[in-house]
């Protein structure tokens, strides 16, 4: 592919839609911090983004099932009919994957989330026709779900799949869109080549944290990124779909963000993410889950620096 085919695919002045991977927030004794996590879920919808919990960025592998579901049960409380979306998570499951996927669908859609089905390391390697049986038995009792490719990257769980097996997916109709983590900008086009030809109203949610300009070829976005600032991602939205200029700016500075955030090792964007909403003053603590990669501790001083380029105050 050629760099003016790649330039020539730009949609301008679209609406984009904006998800946020919500970070889980921890109080200084290691406890949930609930009360900072229902300010972040209204922060976000009041942004005009639609928060995504129980994902990676909310612990999803870590915490356990009844931290989960206290999760989707104050969300639904604090949201009160406000569409969100969660994560569904099976890896470590010994039985029939479909039927664990939709074990955990019923789990989600009873708290009134839209399922993310994150991937299991026991559909590695399958045919993109098994594949695509497996997730067309998995949500044959829902008529809306998200799939998900993980960069091995992010976690052993994921895949990123073959162009095959994503066309035998975007043939399954409950399957709306997916999020797209693979970091890398050739395969997400190619993704949105293929969801334009088959299926143009499949959503491809990017998740490339390290090209959030992808937006601007088609895609959608579910990022974690995201949860460091939703009042500056809805504003950078909302310039591109007015054609404004001013879109450049904001685009860029919070590019730097997510280089920063999302270096190696790419798992401890999440205490990035907490260092960058602590020093705002949304969360009470930088802390994280004690089973997630931590920064050093200069982190928050390269991250005062990015504040300054997005415009962002921070009050610590």
């Amino acid at each position: 592919m050629k760099i003016d085919d790649i330039y020539s695919k730009k949609v301008l002045n679209r609406r984009i839609t904006g998800m946020s991977a919500m970070l889980l927030p921890f109080e200084a004794d290691g406890s949930i911090a609930f009360d900072a996590y229902r300010k972040l879920l209204r922060d976000t919808v009041t942004a005009g983004l639609t928060p995504a919990v129980n994902m990676d960025t909310g612990y999803a592998n870590l915490i356990s099932p009844d931290d989960k579901r206290a999760i989707l049960e104050l969300t639904q409380a604090e949201l009160a009919g406000v569409p969100f979306v969660a994560g569904v998570f099976i890896e470590g499951g010994t039985g029939d994957v479909a039927a664990e996927y939709r074990d955990g669908i019923q789990e989600v859609t009873r708290y009134g989330a839209t399922p993310v089905l994150f991937q299991t390391s026991r559909t590695h390697g399958m045919s993109p026709d098994t594949l695509a049986q497996t997730y067309r038995d998995a949500v044959v009792e829902t008529d809306t779900a998200y799939a998900f490719e993980l960069g091995r990257v992010f976690a052993p769980n994921g895949e990123i799949w073959s162009d095959d097996a994503f066309a035998a997916i975007l043939e399954i109709p409950a399957i709306k869109g997916a999020k797209h983590s693979s970091l890398d900008r050739l395969t997400e086009l190619r993704r949105l080549a293929l969801r334009d030809r088959i299926r143009p109203d499949f959503m491809v949610l990017t998740g490339n944290d390290l090209g959030i300009d992808m937006v601007e070829y088609g895609s959608d976005y579910l990022l974690g990124l995201a949860t460091f600032s939703p009042e500056t991602f809805a504003k950078r939205d909302a310039l591109w779909e007015m054609g404004s200029a001013d879109y450049l700016a904001v685009s860029d500075a919070l590019q730097l963000l997510g280089n920063i955030a999302f270096r190696a090792a790419v798992p401890a964007y999440k205490h990035s993410a907490a260092w960058f909403l602590y020093l705002q003053g949304r969360i009470p603590t930088p802390l994280t889950h004690p089973g997630s990669p931590a920064r050093p501790d200069w982190e928050s001083e390269i991250l005062r620096m990015c504040a300054e380029r997005c415009k962002i105050e921070l009050v610590r």
